[in-house]
């Protein structure tokens, strides 16, 4: 039953609105001044707040300002007998939901309501995915490692500084791309991420940098590039030693000039863009071999992050597992489960070539074949399946 509270200083009004809103299912509130509503919004929780504008003491603008301080994401619908189209304005412009003149419309009130109420319960969604997405992309471990990347990532995410990650497969360097945009002051702009080794060659150029309808034989349309796509946000270049030579040469453009053009076409489009690479490949080695352009290398590794293989932690194990059995059965709707401390055990003699993408699927295969509690038993069956 959602709870609504009614402001105002005329009884008749209050037991009224009360009546009717009871009447449809509401459980309904009542102060008849702004200092008793604070009082009662500072105690209680609320759904909707309708609150009158002509009172003594604290008209209902103030009244507003201060809920907006105290239960800022509960919609306030504001209601008056002597509105206009400015403090309609001046109300909406100071956070109110909506704004109703008397004599009310019962109809209308209830509607007003039903619309506040949807979006306080996309607000409240939105935030609970918001809690999912970043605990996805939680750097998970105390090791003497994952500390010093966490460092490098508070100091380095408040930049706009290019960043460079390495490190094997598996070890998870798009976490700390995600990481650094989450920290970044570029967090509420898109985070565009390319697999530079996903697309063929002859695709990557309109990928980054779009096309022009007509360009080539199947560009039936314009098409923005992730370029782009990502303005005024982060760029994530995953697997960018995989690259072709063609394609560097235009993105080496784009960071210079902070410029770029579609395939087809000859307008320079400017960019706002935070790029950040990340590579499995030794790149030193790539540019003596001719695949991998210095000039390049030397543009995108203004911060080099190397990312630590889990055989380099394997103290992070104990919190990993625990993360990952929490995340992995909440995701399949199973009952929480336990880890022996000698199963722990037997999961430190584990060698991680597959680094922690290998290790999230042991743990998934034992919650999958394993009891209540996996055991050390559970680990020596089913840890090393497929691994030989």
């Amino acid at each position: 039953m959602s709870k609504i509270l009614i402001i105002d200083d005329e009884r008749s009004i209050r037991n009224t609105l009360k009546d009717i809103l009871s009447y449809e299912n509401y459980q309904v509130s009542l102060a008849e001044n702004g200092m008793e509503a604070i009082k009662m919004v500072g105690a209680n929780e609320f759904d909707v707040i309708l609150c009158d504008i002509k009172m003594p003491e604290m008209d209902g603008l103030e009244v507003l300002e201060k809920l907006q301080e105290i239960a800022f994401d509960v919609p306030v619908i504001m209601i008056s007998g002597h509105g206009n189209i400015d403090t309609a304005v001046e109300a909406i412009k100071k956070g109110a939901f909506d704004f109703i003149e008397k004599p009310l419309d019962l109809n209308r009130i209830l509607i007003t309501i039903k619309n506040a109420l949807d979006k306080a319960v996309l607000l409240t969604e939105t935030k609970v995915l918001k809690r999912k997405v970043n605990k996805k992309y939680d750097m998970i471990g105390e090791s003497k490692a994952i500390m010093e990347l966490n460092d490098m990532i508070e100091k380095v995410a408040p930049t706009d500084a290019r960043v460079l990650i390495t490190g094997p497969n598996g070890t998870g360097k798009e976490l700390v791309a995600h990481r650094i945009h989450e920290k970044s002051n570029r967090v509420k702009q898109p985070f565009v991420e390319v697999n530079c080794a996903a697309i063929p060659s002859e695709l990557i150029e309109s990928e980054l940098f779009g096309h022009e309808k007509g360009s080539f034989t199947s560009a039936h349309k314009q098409r923005k590039g992730k370029f782009e796509l990502s303005d005024g946000g982060t760029l994530f270049l995953d697997e960018i030693g995989d690259m072709s030579l063609s394609a560097q040469a235009k993105v080496l453009r784009a960071l210079q000039e902070s410029k770029i053009t579609r395939v087809g076409g000859d307008k320079e489009i400017k960019v706002n863009v935070r790029v950040i690479a990340a590579t499995n490949k030794n790149l030193s080695e790539e540019i003596v071999l001719g695949k991998f352009r210095e000039d390049l290398y030397h543009r995108l590794s203004v911060i080099l992050i190397k990312v630590p293989a889990l055989n380099e932690r394997l103290e992070d194990i104990p919190l990993l597992a625990q993360h990952f059995i929490d995340i992995i059965c909440s995701e399949m709707g199973l009952p929480p489960k336990s880890i022996a401390e000698d199963a722990i055990a037997e999961l430190l003699k584990l060698d991680y070539t597959g680094n922690i993408r290998e290790f999230r699927n042991i743990i998934e295969r034992l919650i999958i074949l394993g009891d209540k509690e996996i055991t050390q038993q559970d680990i020596k069956l089913y840890a090393g399946a497929n691994r030989d």
